[in-house]
């Protein structure tokens, strides 16, 4: 038991309280910075709003416990132990989202364990990477739709609508085809030709059947 707590009293590190508080208002701070960052530069579909608000409670309870971890051996086996029984089951719906949540555990983490200077330059160095990178919108902005075509004129074949299709698009893939009794709906992956308009596409397909229902969506959109 001596040894044990020989140990423990070894690893234990006195916190000074106005460093840590320094760190913390500035780990504060910095998440705050990434959220705005977040919210005006994402390109996320999904509410921004939504995890943007969470990215400064991510950072300051990332902090939280590696204050606390990083002054007892026994705390840090803890909480591998309650780490290993804890699942998150949160749905990352777009890898963006994932970007910025890494970003604000690493930001708590740097101040937490005291590495103010690096972690503030760095961290201001990725938002830089990331605020150019993003502001090509040539890059991000690719012209690509979801094609959602509904039909029951048993005349209408699959075939005849991806010809029409086909005239005014550069690219299409097939996402999904479903055959009922009541009707037939095919979702597809396209790219317009940018000499032409996409509703020349609703066009084409009326002149097949003008009961033919013709919807577009974003591409990031989940099917």
């Amino acid at each position: 038991m001596n040894d044990i707590s020989n140990l423990l009293s070894q690893n234990h590190i006195n916190l000074d309280v106005i460093p840590t508080l320094y760190s913390f208002v500035l780990c504060v701070i910095m998440s705050f910075i990434v959220r705005d960052f977040y919210i005006k530069r994402s390109f996320s579909l999904t509410g921004k709003m939504h995890i943007g608000s969470i990215i400064p409670v991510l950072s300051s309870v990332v902090f939280l416990v590696i204050i606390i971890v990083k002054s007892s051996l026994a705390l840090s086996l803890g909480l591998v132990g309650a780490l290993s029984i804890v699942r998150f089951r949160t749905p990352i719906k777009e890898p963006e989202e994932l970007v910025y949540l890494f970003l604000s555990i690493a930001i708590g983490l740097g101040y937490a364990a005291g590495q103010i200077l690096i972690t503030t330059i760095i961290s201001f160095a990725i938002l830089f990477v990331i605020y150019f990178w993003l502001s090509n919108r040539k890059i991000s902005n690719v012209n690509e739709y979801n094609l959602v075509v509904k039909w029951d004129n048993v005349d209408v074949s699959f075939d005849s609508i991806v010809e029409q299709i086909k005239l005014i698009v550069t690219s299409l893939k097939l996402v999904r085809l479903d055959n009922s009794i009541i009707g037939n709906t095919s979702v597809m992956l396209i790219v317009p030709d940018e000499e032409k308009s996409i509703e020349d596409i609703s066009n084409n397909l009326k002149s097949l059947d003008k009961n033919i229902s013709v919807s577009f969506f974003e591409a990031k959109t989940n099917w």
